[in-house]
Order: structure tokens, then C-alpha cells, then sequence
């Protein structure tokens, strides 16, 4: 398990290199008391996910080979971004589904990019093998200590920020996000996962008691598409998640467009999928319940973005 201790102290080390994202509460239809966003979508790198890389990096000893990573976008973004500020090469092993805007954002960092491959999956076996030829230092996406003690972090700072939640809602791909956040609040709040309905790999594996891979499709894929959650969070979820609420592509169109409408808040599906569960009902808090929701990413293109409105 992660601890909270080890949370602390990774706060402690990525400090200087990520910033303490802001919190504002909102009004939402459906809903009788305030919900407290998280915008960790201003974050650098434009996601979450600088957490875990810095944390990673800050305690590895990185060679001539540099650090490589497999990601669908985001977590290549952040790796790209600490890579550069700590002074490392970079080589991201990207899959063929990725976005355009986050691999343009990993190019913008410097880092050598490798796009390849169906699926995350894909991309990774090739990072792997790789990290086995030359030696490089590997940055996992979510399926390693240091990153999940580096996410965990986001729930330390929104304790501080927000004490008085009830319930958080996490979008969920491989797990790294919600594992460390579960990991930090230890059950002392109820998190909450939010899944795509068609990539469900918590929600399947949570059924099956046991982590099962899924297929992976739909309009999130790329940030959410991990065809299995990861063997440390999934210890972590069997006991201090309390649930996956599923969403449709449909439901995290309707949260981008609240978001810009009324916030005006530029988001990518995965980024706004938590939110989509209490727009659609997936999740329906009890009258009295404070609820917290994490908008953990914000790599698209305006054109892209554009398209919900036209």
C-alpha cells in the first residue's frame, strides 16, 4: 500500500517543479449544496499527471539513456515536461489512437517520439522493450509507487483546500490518479471512480474481484483507454473505493460544453468525465452530501473542442 507519509514527503519533493492547482465551488443542476471542483487541469504539462512524472524523476538516477515512458498523451506530456526542466532526454512511445494535441505538446517539450501501435498496450511493450535495450530510465504511466505517491499529492493539497468533502469523484483509466488519492484520504472520505462505459476497467475488474482486461473504444480512449487498471491501485480500490459510476460519450460532451458554458473551462473528454456522472445522474449525492470532483486534463485543440458546439 502507499502511504500517507510517503504521499507527504513527495509533496515535499515535486514542490518546486508543480503547481498548487485552485478550487472553486459551483452550483449544479440537481445538485442542493455547492460541488468543489479541482482544477487540475492547470496544471503544467496541462494535466495531473507532472505530479507522478516529477516524483519519479526527482528520485531516479537517469543515465545517458535518458527516461522513456509509454502514454496515450497526457503522462507523456508531463514526463516530456519534467524530462526538459530536470535536464534529461526524452523518448515517448505513443499509440496510433493518440491525439494530435498531446502528441504535438510532447514534441513541444523536445522529447523523441515514437508513435506506434493500436493501443496503449501496444505502445508500452515497445517502451519496454526499449528500457531493456539501452539502459533508459522508464516512467510509468500508473502502475508504480513513485507515480502513485506523486498523484497522491492532488488529494493531500484538496484536503487542505476543501476539508469538508463528503464524496470525490475520480475519472479513472489505469488508476494512478485514484489510487493515490484513495491512498491518501485512507476511506476518510468516499471516492468515487467515474469510468467511460466503454472503457470500464474498474468497473469490470471491481465485478470480477480480480483485474480483468478490457476492450477499450469511445471518445475518452485515449486518456481513460488503459485495458487493465494497475496491480498497486487495484489494492487500493478493493478497499477505499467505494464505487465506479459509468458515463457515456454522449454524458462527457454535455460536462465539456457546462464547463466552457459556464466556466469556461477548455477540457478534454477525460478531463471532464468525473463531472459528466453528476451531470447525468451516474452518481446522485444525498441532499446534505459535499461533493468534490477532480477536472484532471485539458490537452486538446480548439478545433477539436470547437466541434462540440457546431
Amino acid at each position: 500500500m502507499i502511504s500517507r507519509e510517503a504521499i507527504a514527503r513527495a509533496a515535499q519533493r515535486i514542490a518546486p517543479h508543480v503547481r498548487r492547482t485552485p478550487v472553486i465551488d459551483v452550483m449544479v443542476e440537481g445538485v442542493a449544496r455547492p460541488v468543489t471542483l479541482k482544477l487540475e487541469l492547470f496544471q503544467h504539462a496541462g494535466s495531473f499527471k507532472s505530479r507522478g512524472a516529477f516524483n519519479t524523476l526527482l528520485g531516479a538516477a537517469v543515465g545517458k539513456a535518458g527516461v522513456a515512458t509509454a502514454s496515450g498523451g497526457n503522462h507523456g506530456a508531463a514526463v516530456a515536461y519534467a524530462a526538459r526542466c530536470l535536464g534529461h532526454g526524452a523518448k515517448i512511445f505513443v499509440p496510433e489512437i493518440s491525439s494530435p494535441a498531446k502528441v504535438a505538446r510532447i514534441a513541444a517539450y523536445g522529447a523523441d517520439i515514437v508513435q506506434k501501435g493500436e493501443n496503449y498496450n501496444a505502445a508500452l511493450a515497445l517502451c519496454d522493450a526499449w528500457i531493456a535495450e539501452t539502459g533508459a530510465t522508464g516512467v510509468h504511466a500508473y502502475d508504480a509507487e513513485p507515480t502513485l505517491e506523486g498523484q497522491g499529492t492532488l488529494g493531500r493539497e484538496l484536503e487542505d483546500q476543501a476539508p469538508g468533502l463528503d464524496t470525490l469523484l475520480v475519472a479513472v483509466g489505469g488508476g494512478g490518479l485514484i489510487g493515490g488519492i484513495a491512498a491518501w484520504y485512507q476511506s476518510n472520505i468516499r471516492i468515487i471512480g467515474v469510468e467511460p462505459i466503454s472503457c470500464n476497467t474498474l468497473h469490470a475488474s471491481m465485478a470480477a474481484g480480480d483485474r480483468v482486461p478490457v476492450k477499450t473504444s469511445g471518445l475518452a480512449a485515449d486518456s481513460l483507454g488503459a485495458t487493465t487498471v494497475g496491480r498497486l491501485m487495484f489494492d487500493i480500490a478493493r478497499q477505499h473505493v467505494a464505487s465506479v459510476a459509468l458515463v457515456s460519450d454522449d454524458d462527457i460532451r454535455a460536462a465539456q460544453r457546462l464547463l466552457w458554458r459556464d466556466m469556461q473551462l477548455v477540457t478534454e473528454p477525460g478531463g471532464a468525465a468525473a463531472f459528466a456522472a453528476l451531470l447525468s445522474g451516474a452518481y446522485r449525492p444525498e441532499r446534505d452530501e459535499r461533493v468534490g470532483v477532480v477536472v484532471c486534463g485539458a490537452n486538446t485543440s480548439m478545433e477539436v473542442f470547437g466541434r462540440l458546439f457546431s
